[in-house]
């Protein structure tokens, strides 16, 4: 993890790709990306079957089109989620404020345990469909490729997407690292190239403004007088 606020430097700093793409947060992205262009493609390529008969298709997950609606739209979903953040991840060192990249770390925490609850659903809902379609359909043995890649792929999600929400509440607990902004703040007195310190602490500078402060003894002028006679012209 990097050093910083929540995971970043300072804002302005030069953009590397090849550390940008070496970071696992990026590397977990980008496999999301990946597995959730598998699950909606295995779908919409493959995911139908024509029934002469009825002259309409149905879906390969026990004809239940609720089935084949929610891979395609998590997939897709998950599939602009993933180019939304990694975009965010280019930009997130350049945001100079402190509360913007705590909000921006909080929702990447949010989603991505947002996602990994909806892929182990579609998970749990693709496999369960599957178990019980009918598998004597000759056509559907030749699609069974496409509708374990969607279930295969739905699982690895879960990981990829958990695994980002992890590496945000670690980036989140790093928090901002106070001492990255006040490290050009030196106390003068403390400088040691200032030519004379004549304090070394706020206790002793407040000793001193009192004592300049203190009035003089009222008696001060009596004391001073005292011994010396006027004399009566």
């Amino acid at each position: 993890m990097e050093g910083g606020a929540y995971g970043a430097g300072k804002a302005g700093g030069a953009f590397d790709p090849q550390t940008f793409l070496r970071q696992p947060h990026t590397i977990l992205r980008v496999l999301s990306w990946i597995f959730s262009i598998v699950v909606f493609g295995s779908i919409v390529n493959e995911g139908y079957l024509n029934n002469s008969e009825e002259g309409e298709e149905h879906c390969i997950f026990n004809s239940n089109h609720n089935a084949c609606n929610y891979g395609i739209t998590v997939g897709v979903l998950a599939f602009l989620s993933c180019l939304l953040y990694l975009a965010l991840d280019v930009y997130f060192p350049q945001i100079s404020s402190v509360k913007d990249r705590k909000k921006a770390v909080l929702s990447d925490i949010g989603i991505s345990a947002f996602w990994a609850f909806l892929w182990f659903v579609g998970f749990c809902f693709l496999a369960n469909q599957w178990q019980v379609s009918k598998q004597e359909n000759d056509l559907l043995n030749e699609r069974a490729d496409a509708a374990r890649a969607a279930i295969t792929f739905s699982f690895f999600s879960i990981f990829t997407w958990v695994g980002q929400a992890f590496l945000a509440y670690q980036r989140y607990r790093i928090g901002a690292d106070s001492a990255l902004f006040s490290q050009d703040y030196t106390d003068p007195s403390q400088d040691s190239s200032m030519p004379y310190a004549p304090y070394t602490n706020e206790e002793d500078a407040a000793d001193m403004m009192r004592t300049y402060q203190q009035p003089p003894p009222g008696d001060a002028f009596g004391a001073e007088t005292q011994g010396y006679q006027t004399q009566n012209y």
